[in-house]
């Protein structure tokens, strides 16, 4: 594909060509670079770079192995500096965890790497230079980013489509393809001016193409998105409690008093005689609401009257039950003290939550108490009294595209308690926010999410933020529920069959381009 010829474009054949280190440094390079498009920072140009780069690396490999090899480093590079801010995590107890940090960052990056390693050897084996290759790149990428959102349990942190979040209108294709399809068009025009060193056409018509596709779907988006803010659900106004907890000081025994002093001191702020319902972050309540009618009662003054306090609480088997089990949940309490709704996380972080294959893996699991969580049944909508039905979703559980509703029973709204304070002032709350403001788009679903450090905030169904409170801020943010889509999306419909769909259909024009065109 590469073009050595004079005053043909230099860089493309300079990486081409390299060898040894020199190629395995360019691949990784590449890897980071593309990082820069990811948030907070969502330097979106960076990718028209990255990706010809990684393109240009794939063309140059002698072997199926070189193939992989360059795609490993990209993404070796690309997940290492995407999540350098797991190592807050560890040090958090950094005499426990401290040691596990070059591992956990470079080992997930090196371990996270298959994926992109695996698309770029899709890339050489099944498509010829040009045109078919980046599109197999394309879908081969996609591909892996759905399989990575499942196998072992799944980690689809990062997608390639979280970059469009500053520009709305190309982020609304989301609606129609999910956060997978959004990448698959990423990185078709992200990796088509590649073809700009191919000494035949059709180069420069391929790249417009690209960008003229580009073009359509933000011209589609921006005519999607309303000019006004969406309607409300009458008779309901919220109060997100933020209060701003240090992980490091969160679980000390003699501390629990004065967090949930903090939590009620805000609750009561100014405006309170004004809201209809309370949310806290996860596990901001007292622990096993259900054996302590105490704190129950205590908690109840923090429901306004006839409304809920929707709190994050651990919760566990009564005594002597056995075996003992613990679950990270989130409960609706009255005005009563009464828990009159209750959902049990799911979808349970390994390490943090729980430790895989414990009997033959002397780890701790990060957060407190020696048990492991247990996982609950899955996605489900919860009837709250004086609201509109709602998906709970704990923490982690809001990155997993087309895993966030209850099949069956699809709800009005999406409410997403967190603690982001094991990220500490990091690029990890901004990209886990980011996930959480995609589902938004691709259910047709506002989204309501409060954090213990940030950033809490209120979505509407098309990825708009209509409130927040910033990370690492103390506060209360007041405000109504938006109405959801009055029809579910095309992407709320199909799931991740619709880029799985997409990508069948890419892969294919790969396949058929040459013998549709003389001059692939």
């Amino acid at each position: 594909m590469i073009d050595s010829r004079p005053g043909r474009p230099g860089m493309a054949a300079g990486l081409a060509n390299l060898r040894g280190w020199r190629r395995a440094l360019a691949a990784i390079v590449l890897g980071v670079l593309a990082a820069l498009a990811l948030p907070p920072l969502h330097v979106i140009p960076v990718l028209w770079l990255a990706f010809p780069g990684l393109l240009w690396l794939i063309d140059g490999a002698s072997r199926d192995r070189g193939a992989f090899a360059v795609g490993w480093g990209f993404g070796f590079g690309h997940f290492s500096a995407g999540l350098y801010w797991i190592a807050y995590a560890l040090l958090v107890d950094p005499e426990r965890f401290g040691w596990m940090i070059p591992f956990a960052v470079f080992g997930l990056g090196g371990l996270l790497g298959l994926f992109p390693a695996l698309a770029a050897l899709a890339a050489r084996r099944l498509a010829r230079p040009g045109v078919p290759r980046v599109l197999m790149l394309a879908a081969a990428w996609t591909l892996f980013e759905w399989v990575r959102g499942w196998i072992l349990t799944g980690f689809p942190w990062n997608l390639i489509g979280t970059v469009w979040l500053p520009v709305l209108p190309v982020a609304q294709f989301a609606a129609l393809a999910g956060t997978l399809g959004l990448g698959l068009l990423t990185v078709i025009v992200a990796a088509m001016p590649a073809l700009l060193a191919c000494p035949t056409p059709p180069r420069r018509a391929a790249v417009a193409a690209s960008l003229a596709v580009l073009a359509g779907v933000a011209l589609w988006g921006a005519l999607r998105l309303p000019a006004g803010p969406v309607d409300a659900v009458p008779g309901v106004r919220l109060r997100l409690v933020q209060a701003n907890i240090e992980q490091t000081l969160k679980w000390k025994p003699e501390m629990r008093a004065q967090h949930l002093k903090d939590n009620l001191d805000l609750t009561w702020g100014p405006g309170f005689d004004r809201v209809t319902d309370v949310v806290w972050p996860e596990t901001a309540a007292p622990s096993f609401l259900a054996q302590d009618p105490v704190a129950r009662q205590y908690l109840a003054r923090a429901a306004p009257p006839g409304g809920l306090l929707l709190t994050g609480a651990a919760r566990g088997t009564a005594p002597g039950v056995e075996p003992f089990q613990i679950w990270n949940s989130l409960q609706a309490i009255d005005d009563r003290g009464d828990i009159v709704a209750s959902y049990d996380k799911a979808h349970l972080v390994p390490f943090g939550e729980y430790v895989p294959l414990r009997s033959i893996l002397p780890l701790a699991k990060l957060t407190a108490g020696g048990a492991d969580f247990t996982a609950g049944p899955g996605p489900a909508t919860l009837d709250l009294p004086g609201l509109p039905p709602a998906s709970p979703l704990i923490c982690y559980e809001v990155i997993f595209p087309g895993a966030v509703v209850e099949p069956a029973r699809r709800p009005d709204w999406l409410l997403n308690v967190t603690n982001d304070g094991w990220f500490g002032l990091s690029a990890g709350p901004y990209q886990h926010f980011a996930a959480a403001r995609l589902r938004s788009i691709e259910e047709g679903l506002p989204l309501v999410r409060a954090a213990n450090t940030g950033i809490s905030a209120v979505v509407d169904p098309y990825g708009r933020v209509i409130g927040e409170l910033p990370l690492g801020a103390k506060g209360v943010l007041d405000s109504a529920l938006p109405r959801s889509l009055p029809r579910p999306t095309p992407f709320a419909r199909g799931g991740n069959g619709v880029p799985l769909l997409l990508l069948m259909l890419v892969a294919a024009a790969a396949i058929l381009w040459p013998r549709l065109h003389r001059n692939p």
